[in-house]
């Protein structure tokens, strides 16, 4: 037994003394987003970061040597408004649309939380449906089971927020990786408050409660900012010269408020995306404008050009519902529109100068969001754009393009490894580098494939 022990223990030093200390992917097509494209090139990841990329990369002697002959080298994509590692968080398509969905108001609160009753609210100074102070970054859990199905998409990394009630938290950007301290996932925290805006029934409760109607949630967020730039006018005098002066009552809610570095606002359709355009001046925050489901419409995208707001568009494209008792004579002229032309926003935008990232909306499958990346590109986004609104721009967005969002020196290493177009139907993800550590994605069921059609892909709008 002693023999066996010792044996296990000389073999485990051995692997850790032959673990290599970086990768080298050579002899591969690199994409690296920033700059040109390496058609036959060397990237080398060391400690987690990108050590050295270009055509005539010297692989170090330590390396351990990825023959990417025939393979071709992306950034890791990044989803950029995501629920996942966040506790009790279903998957948004699950859920009548998801985040920014069709099929009901954007970000509604989860059933979960929905169902969950809360004391009457009669005003809003009991801060109703408010955890502004909640980090996502706090919040994280690595054992969530999403993380493995995302990553086989070739999404590395994801901005994700709590979703409960109407100021939910402030979010992170994470790095997917696996089997590691929640904590050595966070990339930046935090990166901005995320905001709902359902409709009624927020105070809990048979009775109702404030607020109960749209106009009460705007309301209550514009008296929010209100109240904070109040508090905070308070706090610096005491600051100043707290002597004879009465102590400023400490509130969580608004800390959380002011904490944050931007919003998020949801705005669908084209009247919302003027509404949020104008509430984002009153408010004077940084915004960001997630949905833009009708950012299609020429008056729609006018709005967004000259308001200079970034969007993050859902990829949960609206689609009519299936079934022998689904008519789409019953459908309104605009929906039928939106069906059909909801997909060709990104091109619009892109073609605008409008700064938008994509982000996948709960379409977890790898084979669903190729499908709807490859819906965007059939209604007139170049390859080229579609990757940057998954990969750089998301980055640019959040402020961490020095980290994450392209192949560079000094940059994260973050990295996917193909053979062939990241958005073919054919193409196999080999393997993935997220931090430097390498992750192989989990094949596909047969029957389905990568980009394969399904008979409900991401559920129905």
């Amino acid at each position: 037994m002693r023999k066996l022990v010792t044996a296990l223990l000389l073999i485990t030093a051995y692997a850790f003394a032959q673990a290599p200390s970086a990768v080298a992917i050579r002899n591969a097509k690199i994409v690296t987003v920033s700059g040109p494209v390496i058609v036959k090139g060397t990237v080398v990841v060391r400690n987690g970061l990108i050590e050295a990329v270009g055509e005539n990369v010297q692989v170090p002697a330590d390396a351990w040597v990825v023959d990417g002959e025939g393979m071709t080298v992306y950034p890791g994509l990044i989803d950029a408004l995501s629920t996942v590692g966040m506790p009790g968080a279903a998957p948004a398509a699950a859920a009548a649309g998801g985040r920014g969905g069709g099929g009901r108001n954007a970000a509604q609160a989860t059933p979960a939380a929905a169902a969950a009753p809360a004391p009457r609210s009669n005003g809003p100074e009991d801060r109703p449906q408010t955890t502004s102070w909640l980090l996502a970054a706090d919040e994280i859990q690595a054992s969530d089971r999403r993380i493995e199905t995302v990553r086989g998409s070739g999404i590395t990394t994801v901005v994700t927020y709590p979703e409960r009630g109407i100021f939910a938290g402030q979010g992170a950007v994470i790095d997917l990786i696996s089997g590691e301290k929640a904590g050595e996932m966070v990339v930046a925290s935090p990166t901005g408050q995320y905001i709902a805006l359902g409709r009624g029934g927020f105070g809990g409760g048979g009775g109702g409660g404030f607020p109960a109607s749209l106009m009460g949630v705007l309301a209550y967020v514009h008296q929010i900012y209100l109240d904070a730039e109040h508090y905070k006018l308070v706090k610096a005098a005491y600051d100043k010269n707290p002597s004879g002066m009465q102590r400023p009552q400490y509130d969580r809610a608004l800390e959380g408020v002011i904490d944050s570095k931007r919003i998020l606002l949801p705005a669908n359709r084209e009247v919302e995306i003027d509404r949020m355009i104008h509430f984002s001046a009153e408010l004077k925050q940084p915004t960001i404008l997630y949905g833009a489901r009708e950012a299609y419409r020429p008056d729609a995208v006018a709005l967004l050009k000259k308001a200079g707001l970034p969007v993050l568009l859902s990829m949960h494209w609206p689609e009519p519902g299936r079934g022998a008792d689904v008519h789409l004579e019953d459908e309104t002229m605009r929906q039928l529109e939106t069906y059909d032309m909801a997909a060709s926003a990104p091109a619009l935008l892109q073609k605008a100068g409008v700064k938008f990232a994509l982000y996948s909306d709960g379409l977890d499958a790898p084979r669903d969001i190729q499908r709807a990346v490859k819906k965007a590109m059939d209604a007139g986004l170049s390859r080229e754009d579609a990757l940057r609104a998954l990969t750089l721009t998301p980055a640019e967005i959040y402020g961490v393009s020095d980290r994450v969002g392209s192949i560079e020196k000094g940059k994260i290493g973050n990295l996917v490894v193909t053979k062939g177009d990241i958005f073919e139907n054919s193409t196999k993800i080999e393997m993935v580098f997220i931090d430097g550590k390498k992750y192989t994605p989990a094949p596909e069921p047969a029957t389905g494939g990568r980009g394969a059609a399904t008979d409900n892909p991401g559920g129905n709008q």
